[in-house]
């Protein structure tokens, strides 16, 4: 909660100056510098998420949500990368929060654990992006 106080913070004050593509961009250079932060395990999924969503879906905007990194659509957090030291769990998490209509009947999942990717799993990835994106 802190983290996400000291984001509400800095968004209200600083830089309506600012354009924004320097908004964008200091935003993503916030999210880089998150993931340099993380462990080795962590960044290592951390840094291939970004790329994922980067090409994917690049409309999607990086930011800062509760301290972890996370990527918006029209504002709104569409999914975020929750390490697996925030929380000493076992494994990292990819989460898709409600703006990204990944629904599929009554009920389908909205996080995945990760341990790490290998081809198929950044095909999965890919592919509830792209959904996602839409």
């Amino acid at each position: 909660m802190k983290e996400r106080a000291k984001e509400l913070r800095a968004a209200s004050r600083g830089g309506s100056r600012a354009s924004k593509a320097e908004k964008a961009a200091e935003a993503e250079a916030e999210v880089l510098a998150k993931i340099a932060e993380l462990p080795d395990a962590d960044r290592a999924l951390a840094e291939r998420i970004h790329a994922l969503v980067r090409t994917a879906a690049p409309a999607l905007a990086p930011r800062l949500w509760y301290g972890m990194p996370a990527y918006a659509k029209d504002g709104k957090v569409l999914c975020f990368f929750q390490p697996a030291s925030k929380f000493k769990a076992r494994y990292a998490t990819l989460g898709f929060n409600d703006v990204a209509t990944l629904d599929d009947g009554t009920m389908w999942p909205t996080a995945f654990a990760l341990t790490g990717l290998d081809p198929a799993v950044e095909e999965r990835i890919t592919a509830l992006l792209e959904t996602a994106a839409q």
